[in-house]
């Protein structure tokens, strides 16, 4: 029978989801589709006031599960889609270590809406030195 100790690879690494959305500014705030890793306090409040920039209903922050982020232990990891018509969703679904870097694995789903949106998904990792690549 064979056993995976905790030094052995690959190993899913725990994620804590601060949001799953989408932005209504149509592309206002000005959010690349990018893949994002965020390191420091400033970097966060810069993004959170760019979400927050152009939002339809309410700051987009206040459905986040926090806002405060201690990075001396842990990085937040943000993917952002392209601005879509028909409605779509972006999930970071599992994160993988390997021995030489980290893996995020990402779901995209399309459902039926007339709104205009950039989806994105933020999640938040125990802090790491290794390369973090998005799939």
């Amino acid at each position: 029978m064979y056993s995976c100790s905790d030094n052995e690879f690959p190993q899913n690494i725990a994620f804590t989801t601060i949001s799953n959305g989408v932005l209504s500014g149509i592309g206002k705030e000005e959010i690349p589709e990018s893949n994002m890793v965020i390191n420091n306090t400033n970097d966060w409040q810069d993004l959170i006031t760019k979400m927050n920039s152009h939002s339809v209903f309410n700051n987009v922050s206040d459905n986040f599960s926090e806002t405060v982020i201690d990075f001396d232990n842990y990085l937040i990891l943000t993917v952002f889609l392209e601005v879509k018509g028909y409605g779509w969703e972006v999930e970071i679904v599992k994160i993988t270590e390997s021995k030489n870097k980290l893996v995020v694995s990402v779901e995209e789903t399309i459902y039926i809406n007339a709104a205009i949106t950039q989806p994105f998904s933020i999640v938040k990792i125990p802090k790491t030195d290794k390369p973090i690549e998005f799939e």
